[in-house]
């Protein structure tokens, strides 16, 4: 029984006078916490009001110094239980308060697959520093771009990998990118088909209504033994729209340089027709970036694209704990009057 009381009534009261109690509300009308300190000044100016007007009672007293008493300190004990009683209605007043924040998501993000070339002719610098760089730092911007969205990556040269799972931990997603460098795979060529054949496993078992793959490649298909239109359209089956953006100019572009420092050059040729071909196959568009600028244009257009839905509901809780201050100041303010019929109560002053 006791037990019972004291955590259902004392134990709260007690706990509300706490330093990390106090700092842990929220307050409806802090500016009133404010007029605390003005309470003991209250007192002050009373007293400063009455001293000229206070009756004096003349009394002899014997030679010799009157003896002090620390009982005298009593009669300032109901002034202190007034003061506590004004501020804790002072605390009630501005309202302490706790909130609890729930928030719903509704609404279903797409699943979305990065498949990137890395073969040796990435390293051609017709965008800067070189293609495979390029296309690193605007798939990482794409990424920052997503909320609530899977991303995959998979990588690909004469064979193709999946690198990243669909996930939504973008930090790894960076990670990976940013790791991403020529020669990974042993075996060069650009298997544009096996690449897509992996994009299609990763996003086959996929439940989300929109399935995305993105295809960066700057050469035509010389390796893997699935044909990327027949992949393309397996893609398509399984339900993947895809976007192929062919990276680089066709000609003569600047590949490194010689011993003796000088600039090489070499013939390269982008197979558009078979891109084309690739996201016409899976419902997507073909893009074209011959330069960083226009690469960064491909990328904000597809996010634009491909934009899912995620709605945010927040539900607030919010709890007011003014009743156990107002329970402070009505208990103290009933003790001051209780106290105003005692002995600790100078009539004089009064």
């Amino acid at each position: 029984m006791l037990e019972q009381l004291w955590h259902r009534l004392l134990a709260p009261f007690l706990d509300a006078l706490r330093y990390s109690t106090l700092t842990g509300y929220t307050w409806q009308e802090p500016r009133l916490l404010l007029l605390i300190p003005v309470v003991p000044l209250l007192f002050v100016v009373r007293w400063a009001l009455t001293y000229r007007r206070r009756a004096r009672l003349g009394v002899a007293f014997v030679g010799g110094r009157v003896r002090q008493d620390w009982s005298a300190l009593l009669r300032f004990v109901p002034d202190v239980v007034l003061a506590l009683s004004l501020m804790f209605g002072l605390v009630a007043l501005a309202r302490p308060q706790r909130t609890d924040e729930r928030v719903v998501q509704t609404g279903e993000g797409i699943d979305l697959l990065l498949v990137l070339d890395v073969s040796g002719s990435m390293e051609l610098g017709d965008l800067r520093p070189n293609r495979l760089e390029a296309a690193k730092r605007l798939a990482r911007e794409f990424v920052d771009s997503r909320a609530g969205d899977r991303v995959g990556l998979v990588v690909f040269a004469g064979d193709a990998y999946s690198l990243a799972p669909l996930t939504t931990d973008y930090d790894l997603l960076r990670d990976e990118l940013r790791n991403l460098h020529l020669g990974m795979i042993a075996n060069d060529g650009t298997a544009i088909g096996s690449a897509l054949g992996v994009a299609t496993n990763r996003l086959r078992a996929s439940r989300s209504r929109t399935k995305v793959c993105i295809l960066l490649s700057d050469g035509e298909n010389t390796a893997g033994s699935l044909d990327p239109l027949t992949a393309a359209q397996l893609a398509h089956a399984y339900g993947l729209k895809i976007y192929t953006i062919g990276l680089g100019r066709d000609g003569t572009v600047p590949f490194g340089t010689d011993p003796a420092g000088r600039t090489r050059y070499v013939e390269t040729r982008l197979d558009e027709t078979t891109m084309r071909q690739i996201a016409q196959a899976g419902e997507g568009q073909f893009f074209r970036a011959t330069d960083n600028a226009g690469l960064r244009q491909v990328f904000r257009r597809i996010n634009q694209y491909e934009k899912s839905e995620i709605k945010q509901t927040r539900y607030r809780n919010t709890k007011d704990y003014y009743r156990i201050y107002l329970g402070w100041c009505v208990l103290l303010y009933l003790g001051w009057l209780g106290l105003k019929n005692t002995f600790l109560t100078n009539a004089l002053e009064d």
